[in-house]
């Protein structure tokens, strides 16, 4: 029988190569006590830091990320744990290989590398998928004078677009990048890339493995992806952080004629064949947006997407972008989260 922990984070992840990656307040705890509830009323066992939870104390339904809570976790009976917390090489969960633990979630080891944005981008190019222009600059190196603008900056470990920006002139790219350094909250790293002026849409790409889908089991044997899903009412050209401004007031799933469109087709096949190359365990999103061209790029891969949903009544509107996508396909937040359980691997020394 399943007995399900959901892990939080519970403190900051290591720096890598002087990047770092800003926490979320609260740690993810929000979605882990949504993704609880919705277990709960799937019939799913739940395994609980507190004897009595509350419904309004996201604490109360969630696991620390750490060693000790992982611990506490196994110690009141879970043997399968939701990863519903940023991963890296080192993460505490792999201290617990020889116990036969079952996951959801990706690989840690894998997430270090696929949360570099640029290398990610930088690889999936070379495998022939379409990447705007970028590259790396480092805090002491000066800009190159050659970039058409307009460009955007952002995180090479970055969370959504927290700390994205679209510069349209040196001077403003230099002012950007001085400041970004100075408030030391995402390293020495950063991102310029080409900026891509058309539509923006965000697709989530499920794992292969048996679904429930209209009432039906239906078996997937490769990566395939969600509807697509709208996003609108950018804000200086970038879709606002979620935490400022809940993604139901700016996203919609796109209308079916658009849905069977070519071009939709396409950049849907295209996402699915990356989360294939990164060889993705778990529901990943992943953010395009078209070129002047007016075609399709991938231009952002999120490994951790928002698991946030409606599954308490004063969070009705707190539907993340993957659930949005997931009510094209007839899912409920409850049937997201029963499928998605469905796909847990387990977690071995190999």
């Amino acid at each position: 029988m399943l007995k399900v922990a959901i892990l939080y984070q519970s403190k900051l992840p290591p720096e890598i190569d002087g990047v770092v990656k800003p926490m979320k307040k609260g740690g993810y705890s929000d979605s882990g006590a949504d993704i609880a509830i919705a277990l709960l009323k799937n019939g799913i066992q739940l395994i609980t830091p507190v004897h009595t939870p509350k419904i309004k104390n996201d604490y109360d339904w969630v696991f620390p990320d750490s060693e000790e809570g992982i611990k506490n976790a196994v110690n009141k009976g879970a043997n399968l744990f939701w990863l519903n917390t940023v991963l890296y090489a080192k993460h505490p969960i792999l201290k617990f290989k020889g116990q036969h633990l079952l996951i959801v979630g990706q690989d840690p080891e894998i997430v270090e590398i696929y949360d570099d944005k640029f290398y990610t981008n930088t690889f999936l190019k070379e495998k022939g998928l379409p990447i705007p222009l970028s590259y790396l600059l480092l805090s002491d190196e000066p800009t190159k004078q050659n970039i058409k603008f307009p460009v955007v900056i952002k995180p090479v470990r970055g969370r959504g677009s927290q700390g994205v920006q679209v510069i349209n002139n040196k001077n403003d790219l230099e002012r950007s990048i001085t400041k970004l350094i100075a408030s030391k909250k995402y390293g020495n790293r950063f991102i310029i890339e080409e900026y891509l002026p058309g539509k923006e849409i965000t697709i989530t790409v499920m794992p292969p493995g048996l679904y429930i889908i209209n009432d039906n089991p239906v078996q997937k044997r490769d990566h395939w992806a969600l509807p697509a899903v709208e996003r609108f009412n950018h804000i200086d050209g970038i879709a606002p952080y979620n935490g400022i401004v809940a993604v139901i007031n700016n996203s919609k799933i796109i209308s079916d004629a658009a849905l069977n469109s070519k071009e939709i087709k396409e950049i849907s096949q295209k996402c699915e064949l990356a989360a294939n190359i990164i060889n993705a365990k778990a529901p990943i999103r992943i953010d395009c947006r078209k070129h002047k061209n007016n075609q399709y790029q991938i231009f952002d891969l999120n490994l951790k997407p928002n698991m946030t949903g409606a599954s308490r009544k004063h969070r009705n509107d707190q539907d993340s972008l993957t659930m949005i996508a997931a009510k094209g396909i007839g899912w409920d937040y409850n049937m997201l989260i029963l499928n998605t359980l469905s796909q847990h691997w387990k977690l071995t020394t190999t």
